[in-house]
């Protein structure tokens, strides 16, 4: 399945995360950390679990949301005319809570 490795290293321009409670392991482009979905996982993920970690990249939100939220940064990226367009009703659950318009 693309974007799920089993253990090992990862390549280069790529990073490992970790998902749900049961820690499913996926592994991303660095360039997806730069999307503005991606950012407010990351804020999400640093309010749940800090800055310190030990291992791949912990995220706060279930595989579906994860799945959902990675399909939408893939579309957005290799859209030709991408233009990073984040609306609040399209984000997954586990991003919502950092919206504020």
């Amino acid at each position: 399945m693309h974007g799920e490795e089993k253990r090992g290293k990862v390549k280069k321009g790529w990073l490992a995360v970790r998902v749900d409670e049961d820690q499913r392991r996926f592994v991303i482009p660095i360039a997806y950390l730069y999307h503005p979905l991606f950012r407010r996982l990351l804020e999400a993920a640093r309010d749940t679990y800090g800055y310190h970690s030990s291992g791949p990249l912990r995220l706060p939100c279930s595989v579906d949301d994860f799945l959902r939220l990675r399909a939408l940064v893939e579309r957005d990226t290799h859209s030709s005319s991408s233009s990073h367009r984040v609306h609040a009703g399209h984000l997954a659950p586990c991003t919502r809570a950092k919206v504020t318009s």
